[in-house]
């Protein structure tokens, strides 16, 4: 296929040599001589490859010809050719503008140069990343089945979250599919360490990582400092007081927890480069998340820094079980201020959960107000949502089909959402601002046959209840709650779980059931995607 290049220029006769040798090289060159016949044959035809445009033509300048065509075609290599090497030409360059330039005179080397660095870029960079990971394919492997401890899975899966996003640009077919056994088959090992370690581990043995109950307590904690006493006022979008007192710090930092439901380490990596535009990460780590990796056990988990059991015994008034109505996660700022209280930290704290764009302006405007506090605790559902909704609407299925297009939409959320706003108020400000989640999600396509009664629990990923019938060797079982630090709501009650991509599916209506699920995003279960889940501090630039 031939490389098309458009080239403005109103002098072009006298570079006839330089075109004539660009068409020897095998190119399709489309002469004009002035920005507006650039413009016309721009919206006439087929899209070249790359655009050189003359900086100073007559009439239409190539400066205001570039605004045009970046204004319809932001994505169009324009190479500037231009006298002169003036200082504003490299900062659009390095802004985006322009994707690089020539001075005047060019050879025929240079412009051949040129245009194979703009068109030949994203094979050599698929060509390149396919190389270096196989290369690196056998450390991986490797270290994925060998014996390795919680903080050495954490470096295994930051591997896999690197070469899929440097592998998500490549056309080879056949590295994907490599790419995809192995995170597969690293999941699978993973399941067996968390199934072999989570008993142990919950109840505070040898070798416990950063989990779910003690998140908060060894990471944000210390950056809540410096008590004094005072009040402490709890807001959210439907109650502005809730009237607990608590000791107030004077602390030269605010701090802005911000959790994003269902954010994923792919994300964060994918939304990394956007947020560092503003801020320095300060820290970044992930932590493993409890099972079941939902809302009401995770979150609930990570606020009150205690497992679910001890919760409904410490705080039954704050604990709604599977099988009573109401939220099940209504009150993480109460659970929060005990967390607080019992670690001797006190803040005057604000808490606030964005279901809706509407409320995120509002707080955009409350910044000021929000400022005065030692901590504010902002909860966002977007993701979460994306999820649920990509299960239930075709059209957000398509919007969000596969794990690359899933991280893209998250990115052109986040960009265009009033959390954003949010983010860059904050890079102006000496805070703290900490992201992170309470569990991720998978993308699940392998059915598992379960069957109970109508008590049993409705979540795709795990299930909890009487008369549960399954192969145990299909799931992570918990057959005593008590064990995982669990609520036991019957006698014979146990917990199971799937693992990697499995989903269950109950035998009536089999069929459709797994047609309906199979391809979308869950989570309450094993895997990497779930329970390894980022915990990110950000500060300012200044």
């Amino acid at each position: 296929m031939q490389t098309r290049i458009l080239w403005a220029d109103d002098e072009i006769e006298l570079l006839k040599p330089h075109v004539l040798f660009l068409k020897e090289k095998g190119c399709e060159v489309t002469a004009v001589q002035s920005g507006g016949d650039a413009l016309d044959e721009l919206e006439g035809g087929v899209l070249p490859d790359v655009v050189f445009l003359d900086e100073q033509m007559p009439g239409l300048s190539g400066i205001e010809t570039l605004r045009r065509v970046k204004e319809r075609w932001p994505q169009l290599p324009v190479v500037m050719v231009t006298k002169s090497e003036e200082e504003g030409l490299m900062e659009d360059a390095l802004g985006g503008k322009i994707s690089d330039y020539l001075i005047k005179p060019v050879s025929p080397s240079q412009l051949w140069l040129m245009v194979k660095k703009h068109t030949e870029r994203k094979r050599l960079q698929s060509e390149r990343s396919t190389m270096n990971y196989q290369q690196e394919f056998r450390e991986i492997g490797n270290m994925i089945g060998g014996r390795m401890d919680a903080e050495e899975w954490k470096d295994v899966y930051r591997k896999l979250v690197y070469w899929d996003l440097e592998l998500a640009g490549s056309e080879d077919e056949n590295i994907h599919e490599i790419f995809m056994s192995q995170k597969e088959d690293a999941n699978r090992q993973f399941c067996r360490f968390y199934e072999e370690k989570y008993l142990n581990w919950v109840a505070g043995g040898q070798g416990r990582p950063l989990m779910s109950p003690t998140v908060l307590k060894e990471r944000m904690f210390p950056l809540l400092s410096g008590v004094e006493s005072g009040e402490r006022r709890v807001e959210n979008r439907t109650t502005q007081d809730r009237g607990s007192r608590f000791p107030t710090p004077h602390s030269p930092l605010s701090t802005f927890l911000i959790v994003i439901d269902n954010f994923r380490f792919d994300q964060w990596k994918f939304v990394q480069p956007l947020l560092e535009q503003y801020f320095r990460t300060e820290r970044e780590d992930m932590y493993y998340a409890i099972l079941p990796t939902t809302t009401q056990f995770a979150r609930n988990a990570m606020f009150a820094g205690l497992m679910p059991s001890e919760i409904e015994r410490m705080y039954p008034q704050y604990w709604v079980n599977e099988d009573q109505e109401g939220w099940k996660n209504q009150y993480e700022a109460e659970l929060l201020g005990e967390n607080l209280r019992r670690n001797g930290i006190g803040v005057k704290m604000s808490y606030n959960k964005v279901l809706n764009a509407q409320y995120g302006k509002k707080l955009v405007d409350r910044l000021p107000e929000l400022m005065r506090n030692g901590l504010n605790v902002i909860i966002y559902n977007f993701i979460d949502m994306l999820s649920h909704a990509r299960t239930d609407s075709d059209i957000v299925r398509e919007l969000a089909e596969d794990e690359k297009a899933y991280r893209s939409v998250t990115l052109s959320w986040l960009e265009h959402s009033p959390l954003m706003e949010i983010l860059k108020a904050l890079s102006e400000k000496d805070v703290n601002v900490i992201i992170t989640t309470d569990h991720g999600s998978v993308k699940i396509d392998h059915p598992v046959r379960v069957k109970g009664d109508r008590e049993v629990s409705v979540n795709l990923r795990y299930k909890q209840g009487r008369l549960l019938d399954y192969n145990a060797k299909d799931v992570f079982e918990v057959k005593d709650p008590k064990r995982a630090f669990l609520p036991k709501l019957h006698v014979t009650s146990p917990y199971i779980f799937c693992r990697g991509n499995d989903f269950f599916a109950y035998p009536n209506n089999y069929n459709e059931y797994v047609r309906y699920y199979t391809n979308t995003f869950q989570h309450g279960g094993l895997s990497m995607e779930e329970v390894l889940v980022p915990f990110v501090v950000l500060r300012n630039r200044k």
